[in-house]
């Protein structure tokens, strides 16, 4: 005999599960013993929603779902803004809650609520397990959906007297790979043919481009055809960024640099485009034609309504595409001569001595290695990465541009450490979302991380203050205090570090990975680029050097 929890840490093993991210609670008691018994580790967080974070974002690297587990009622609300942020951001995730005893109640509606109907619209799918015996197929089903496109999380409802419950052994169903279809010969001839006849082709990585199955074909894809390319927010590093045919990021939707390109393109081939994303640029019709290549089809909207459409496993379709277009395409190279202009004119004054954003980025990417993960929470600063932070190797480069929410900073880039602990790792905050999540830090030491920190202080909800001025309104109801980082980080046994002169932050930096473990640097930023950049430059955009051919 066995018990039901017990039976579901069994069937998370044979899933291949081997730490799972939460908080316990009276409720889940029997599946905490469970997992004690098991080979599984537990992590235990500070709070529900950081858990859901790193569920998430363990997703997102490994295309496997991360796992998350907390009590039910307030610490099974907790997890929905994590359940939005992996299902907007199509990141694998399984979500267990406890509950009370369904068969009984010796605590009437003590928190109570109906979680698998609050989960439901931020989930693939929520279900309650109401027996023991059918939890194997629950669970290998729960994994299906999450992992299969679109990826995303699943909610799974354990009460408490199910996990207590007798029952004898009930077989665990074998995993077995998911085969995704190739597009039809007729869309990708018809996509062939339309991309041939372009006299001014670009190409553009989206967020489902990152996936980690896809991410050598779609290079493959890049060099043979030779179509310039850009990429969305989410799409940054599919393709190394240092190539000669990328020519920028959109980390806006319109005006940017970038958009030079997109405006003189005739056709856009858009890879793993999810509309969920911020737009990238927004179509009209007049604009160029679109073909939409991704796992599913495009979902149709005011600024996104692809002409043509290439629908299938992205990887082996795009082979298949290449192999119609490789040395066919008279001129892929059309746009090359904008390239170096959109490029200079992202890059200016990234060396000046002040703590500007372009300063920040320029040094943060000089003291990462081509293979260091940078994981960015939601704040001004994400605009200015997405724009000038050339990346070198796919999923180096962790945002969110689908949910973007704050407080996820901290908690992704703890995932991302556990899972490559060779590798640099830095989590990239401003002051407001840090301190949604800054409890972590005690997780982090604890789990004896190498992670870097770095806390970006202007004391104010910077982006929305950004917006507010821009629209006209007067500095109002933005600004906050905060604590001396330094000791804060100290106080959790981590290091602190102040900088406060722009030279000395390229060696802070340096000094704070060659340390090791959990080590927070906190830096002021100069803001006053936001409106002198984002917004005077790019109203008065002058036309970058270089013509199209």
């Amino acid at each position: 005999m066995t018990k039901g929890s017990d039976l579901f840490v069994a069937a998370l093993e044979n899933e291949g599960v081997d730490r799972i991210f939460g908080l316990p609670g009276e409720e889940n008691l029997d599946l905490v013993e469970s997992i004690r018994r098991s080979s599984i580790q537990l992590v235990l967080t500070r709070h529900e929603q950081a858990a859901a974070f790193m569920a998430a974002t363990l997703g997102r690297l490994t295309g496997k779902p991360g796992v998350a587990l907390t009590t039910l009622g307030p610490g099974a609300l907790n997890l929905t803004t994590g359940a939005a942020y992996a299902l907007l951001g199509a990141m694998p995730a399984i979500f267990v809650t406890g509950q009370k005893g369904i068969r009984s109640s010796r605590q009437a509606r003590f928190q109570i609520v109906d979680v698998v109907a609050t989960m439901r619209p931020l989930t693939k799918l929520s279900r309650q397990i109401v027996s023991p015996t059918m939890i194997p197929t629950v669970v290998r089903e729960a994994f299906r959906v999450a992992e299969e496109e679109r990826p995303g999380p699943v909610h799974l409802e354990l009460p408490e007297d199910i996990a207590a419950e007798a029952c004898e052994d009930v077989p665990l169903v074998a995993p077995h790979p998911l085969e995704l279809p190739l597009a039809s010969s007729e869309a990708l001839d018809r996509a062939a043919e339309l991309i041939r006849k372009a006299e001014r082709p670009l190409a553009m990585l989206g967020a489902a481009a990152s996936r980690p199955r896809s991410t050598a074909d779609l290079g493959q894809f890049v060099l043979r055809t030779q179509i310039p390319f850009f990429t969305t927010q989410m799409g940054k590093g599919t393709v190394p960024g240092a190539t000669h045919l990328y020519v920028g990021t959109a980390a806006l939707s319109e005006r940017d640099y970038v958009h030079e390109a997109i405006e003189r393109a005739d056709l856009i081939v858009t890879i793993g485009h999810d509309t969920v994303e911020k737009p990238p640029f927004i179509m009209s019709a007049k604009g160029p034609s679109v073909v939409h290549v991704g796992y599913e089809p495009a979902h149709v909207e005011q600024v996104y309504f692809p002409q043509t459409e290439v629908i299938g496993d992205l990887g082996p379709s795009l082979r298949l595409l290449a192999d119609r277009l490789e040395g066919k395409i008279p001129h892929a190279g059309a746009l090359l001569p904008l390239r170096d202009g959109i490029l200079d004119r992202i890059a200016g004054r990234a060396t000046e001595d002040r703590l500007t954003p372009q300063r920040i980025v320029h040094d943060v990417r000089q003291v990462m290695p081509a293979d260091g993960i940078v994981a960015l929470d939601n704040g001004m600063y994400k605009i200015w990465f997405a724009r000038n932070y050339r990346t070198q190797t796919a999923n180096t480069l962790l945002l969110d541009n689908a949910l973007a929410t704050m407080g996820a900073g901290l908690p992704s880039a703890m995932a991302a450490a556990m899972l490559h602990p060779d590798r640099r790792v830095m989590a990239v905050c401003g002051d407001g979302g840090f301190m949604m999540n800054s409890q972590e830090l005690e997780t982090a030491v604890r789990l004896k991380l190498n992670l870097v920190v770095l806390v970006i202080e202007d004391n104010a909800y910077g982006m929305i203050r950004w917006k507010q001025a821009i629209d006209g309104f007067p500095d109002f109801g933005m600004s906050f205090g905060n604590p001396d980082f330094v000791k804060y980080a100290e106080a959790y046994g981590a290091k602190g570090s102040r900088v406060t002169d722009v030279q000395a932050f390229r060696p802070t930096l340096e000094a704070a990975f060659a340390g090791g473990g959990v080590h927070l640097v906190v830096v002021p930023i100069d803001y006053s680029e936001n409106e002198r950049v984002l917004v005077k430059e790019l109203r008065e955009r002058l036309p970058v050097m270089g013509e199209p051919g």
